[in-house]
């Protein structure tokens, strides 16, 4: 069968089909003078979020800083919780898969609603009652040692390079550079720098806050995109009969490349598929996912900025139910753009795909931003790219304020365990501007990475790092009798065999136009990465399991709240206080109790202001404060900028501020509900299980079924 055979028959049966004889589609010609107005009042709307964000936060404590006050109730922090994961790698990443073969990458949207609720009636509930701020930390609190909490601190900095900022620069400017023409680089370079003063000024707040307003953006400009697209194909169902033939004019002789699949309408699929096998999903990808939803310090730090255990599991709720959307208006929209465009959007011939995406392994990326600038009028062109770059900017935001928090709080202080409040809000500050700095030398390797499916190649990366540490998380919560050594050990095993994989998939690279042999060794070519994770799941638990069991137990201290069982545990003589002012403990982070004093220690060795002292026994008193006005008036200019700049107020009114807040960490760490709160959530977890659960089944089983009925009409 020749190329030009091909070539007829596609013309062939795009013709003798009426069901899909599709409206006239313009080609993108970027965007307008209206596009481009919408864009700019987007940028001012956010900045003027972002500002008064940094008037009233409380930026100069360190849990008004990373964790918002810890005083957001639910609808913020579930709007957050959906922005944070829904990044410019979802609208391209997911309707390009979408586009490339359909609704199965959807999966993992309808994952995302189950893990949600264990994230919020497990893992919530322990990570607030012990008081704790960062994932490293909690480790260090429930193990006891540091080389746990360094350890995976720098493994999610690394995760955040390589599957997060990297991806999201790119996919980000690969929308920017198609819509407004630009450089990539300088496209790049304005979002980061505008993302990075908005993180760097108002910590979570700040984040919070413009996360609300870009979750409504997103969800209302996606669903006008799918509206828009679903109206000019004929519905569903034509999107049904239309998709099997968006086949490219030009295709490869002799191989499949380019022609859909024939269970592009099924989600899960069959044990030995090479996509998403239905076991290798659920017993696989679910402990990478695990990772990312119960662990991963972008999640679980929207979470502990809420006022109470109750609002946290409403925002996780809300973020569960809108995690339904996707499926709808990313993966259905990327299906359309290929049905529209299907020389571009889904070409096969390499030197076909090279003119019109730069890339020689395929332009299914190009889905999502094709099909904006193809099908949306004046104006709603520049909502969609106000949209993208909402989705890019969150998902920025989300990692800096996260990653600083982790560097802060679980790296800087291991070398600097006596720092300040004053100097790791200083720090926290200027890792964001290193981690901007970074993401800036990445953007050549991530230009090189451009082909294939972006969301599938992030999900492939994580399964090689991420399912040990979804391990250890769950032994260490579920199980108190896992010591530091098996936790340890467990994590030793799954990392060695993780990165060995991970090596040898960048020395045997899957073929990367279609054509190329694939020459890779079979523990590569059939061993589908979702079973690898599977088996670097098991082969942490098990290790960890054994070594705990062959050596002494943990110490009573170290499971005083910090596992599922032990959660509500009261403080007596043989166990520690819960109450932990601090993100690392009262020693370490310089705000904790002086118990021999009652007066703050208002100077250091270098004669500056230092909040070592009580922050609960504030001395109203003149001369107190008069010694307080002094101190800051003996700042220099220069540094009086830079406390306002990180929030740093030396006054009385503001450290007494600083004491309540710490005041209501009690409430928060003795997990209270109100009994309506309560049976109200209990049973809108069931509810959403259970839509999550019949969502599965329906688009893997019945779904399926009636495409090929449609299919088969036509």
């Amino acid at each position: 069968m020749s190329t030009t055979a091909l070539e007829l028959t596609s013309d062939a049966t795009m013709s003798t089909s009426t069901e899909c004889v599709l409206p006239p589609v313009r080609g993108e010609t970027g965007l307008s003078g209206a596009d481009i107005a919408v864009v700019v009042v987007y940028f001012v709307a956010v900045i003027g979020i972002g500002i008064f964000a940094m008037c009233r936060a409380q930026r100069g404590t360190v849990t008004g800083y990373f964790l918002a006050g810890r005083s957001m109730f639910w609808l913020p922090v579930g709007a957050s919780l959906f922005v944070s994961n829904i990044g410019s790698e979802h609208f391209i990443g997911l309707a390009g898969s979408g586009a490339a073969g359909g609704i199965g990458v959807g999966a993992w949207e309808l994952n995302a609603i189950l893990l949600l609720q264990l994230f919020g009636w497990v893992f919530i509930p322990v990570y607030m009652a012990c008081g704790t701020t960062t994932m490293p930390e909690y480790l260090h609190k429930r193990f006891g040692r540091s080389r746990l909490r360094v350890y995976f601190a720098f493994l999610s900095l690394v995760l955040y390079i390589f599957t997060k900022c990297s991806v999201d620069l790119y996919t980000g400017g690969l929308f920017i550079q198609q819509s407004l023409k630009w450089d990539l680089y300088l496209s790049i370079l304005i979002l980061i720098i505008i993302t990075g003063i908005l993180t760097i000024t108002g910590g979570l707040t700040a984040v919070i806050y413009t996360d609300t307003l870009q979750a409504f953006l997103m969800v209302g400009g996606g669903l006008v995109l799918m509206g828009k697209g679903f109206y000019d194909i004929g519905g569903f169902n034509a999107l049904v009969r239309c998709y099997p033939k968006a086949i490219p004019k030009k295709l490869v002789l002799n191989e499949t490349c380019g022609i859909p699949s024939p269970e592009a309408f099924r989600m899960l699929k069959d044990a030995s598929d090479n996509d998403i096998p239905w076991a290798g999903f659920l017993l696989g990808q679910t402990p990478g996912s695990i990772w990312y939803w119960c662990t991963d310090q972008v999640i679980v730090q929207r979470a502990l900025a809420a006022k109470s255990l109750s609002h946290a599991q409403g925002a996780t709720l809300m973020a569960g139910l809108i995690k339904i959307l996707p499926l709808f208006m990313m993966v259905m929209p990327g299906m359309i753009s290929r049905v529209l465009y299907p020389d571009s959007v889904g070409c096969a011939d390499p030197e076909e795909c090279y003119k019109y995406c730069q890339s020689y392994a395929g332009c299914s990326n190009i889905a999502y931003p094709k099909l904006v600038l193809g099908i949306m009028p004046a104006g709603a062109a520049g909502l969609m790219m106000a949209v993208l770059i909402a989705a890019l900017m969150s998902d920025l935001d989300s990692i800096f304020n996260s990653a600083s928090t982790l560097f802060t709080i679980d790296i800087w202080k291991r070398f600097r365990k006596k720092a300040s409040v004053r100097e790791l809000m200083i720090v926290g500050r200027i890792f964001i501007a290193v981690m901007v700095g970074v993401a800036i030398a990445w953007v050549p390797v991530v230009k090189e990475t451009q082909g294939g499916q972006v969301f599938l190649y992030i999900q492939e990366v994580t399964n090689y790092l991420a399912p040990p540490i979804a391990a250890v998380f769950l032994i260490a919560i579920l199980w108190p009798r896992c010591n530091e050594q098996g936790a340890f050990w467990g994590l030793m095993a799954g990392l060695v065999t993780g990165v060995t994989r991970l090596i040898l998939i960048f020395i045997w690279p899957a073929p990367g136009r279609c054509g190329e042999p694939d020459t890779r060794p079979a523990i590569l070519k059939d061993f589908q990465y979702m079973y690898f994770a599977m088996l670097l799941f098991w082969l942490t638990t098990i290790v960890a399991v054994i070594v705990s069991l062959l050596t002494k137990p943990p110490p009573s201290d170290k499971l005083h709240r910090t596992t599922f069982w032990t959660r509500k545990a009261k403080s007596g003589e043989d166990n520690p206080t819960f109450y932990d002012l601090s993100a690392t403990g009262t020693e370490e982070l310089g705000v904790a109790l002086d118990k021999g004093s009652s007066e703050p220690a208002l100077t250091d060795d270098k004669g500056s202001v230092d909040l070592t002292g009580s922050v609960f026994n504030i001395d109203e008193s003149p001369a107190q404060n008069s010694q307080l006005s002094e101190a800051s008036r003996k700042r220099s200019l220069v540094r009086r900028f830079a406390d306002w700049l990180c929030g740093f107020n030396l006054s009385a009114a503001e450290m007494r501020k600083q004491a309540e807040q710490e005041r209501k960490l009690v409430k928060i760490q003795s997990l209270e509900q109100n009994r309506v709160a309560f049976i109200g959530l209990n049973v809108g977890m069931v509810a959403l299980l259970c839509i999550g659960t019949f969502l599965y089944f329906f688009w893997s089983v019945w779904a399926p079924e009636y495409a090929k009925r449609i299919q088969g009409s036509t």
